[in-house]
């Protein structure tokens, strides 16, 4: 149920580049249990409240590459990872494990690695605890 939602989540937030509507709007066309959409709505509005937070540790990270340069889903998968890593008590390995799983099924071939490496460093940097 989660991962739909993730996935879900991932879908809207991709399309938020081209559309910026606000999260129920974006949720509208989602069809998702009622458990998974409520999930869902707090991951999307999280996400989009704290990209001031969430970007500059993606560009501080993504050496070589910065934020403008990844792919548009890498960089999306990447935003609802460190959202859910940084922002809500999801254990930090199933949120890991999580974003590589969408990584493998959405990102380009370099995302998994991507992905994992990034959520991992900030994980162990300990950065959720200087976020104010």
């Amino acid at each position: 149920m989660r991962r739909k939602a993730r996935e879900a989540v991932l879908r809207c937030l991709y399309r938020w580049e081209f559309l910026p509507l606000p999260p129920e709007e974006l949720l509208a066309e989602v069809d998702l249990p009622k458990e998974a959409r409520e999930f869902a709505h707090a991951l999307l509005a999280g996400v989009l409240a704290q990209r001031d937070k969430i970007d500059p540790i993606i560009d501080a990270r993504a050496h070589g590459w910065g934020l403008d340069r990844l792919p548009l889903v890498d960089r999306n998968i990447l935003r609802l990872g460190l959202y859910e890593l940084l922002f809500t008590d999801t254990p930090p390995e199933v949120v890991i494990d999580e974003a590589v799983e969408l990584a493998k099924a959405y990102g380009t071939a370099r995302a998994p690695a991507v992905v994992n490496a990034i959520l991992d460093r900030v994980w162990k940097e300990g950065v959720r605890g200087t976020l104010g």
